[in-house]
């Protein structure tokens, strides 16, 4: 029974991690995509890189992914571990 419940726990961390971790990185890639408008582009382009807020969005969203992708292999350590409990 252990182990059924691990194995359970893991598949749903490893489905709604990988889920969550895709859509976010989708959203930090997609304003890559797209040129923008051309004057807020220009009045981004005259401040210090680190504090352009697109790229503060884009490193936030890359981060929340990677945290969303170590739920998601924290999954696959439970479904492994699961697997190895006797029932």
């Amino acid at each position: 029974m252990d182990g059924l419940v691990l194995e359970i726990c893991g598949a749903v961390a490893i489905v709604m991690g990988g889920w969550r971790s895709y859509a976010v990185a989708r959203e930090a890639l997609g304003p890559l995509a797209h040129e923008g408008d051309p004057t807020r582009t220009e009045i981004e382009a005259s401040r210090p890189f680190p504090l352009r807020p697109r790229v503060r969005a884009f490193a936030r969203r890359v981060a929340v992914s990677i945290g969303w992708l170590a739920i998601a292999f924290y999954g696959l350590y439970l479904l492994a571990r699961g697997q190895g409990v006797p029932g």
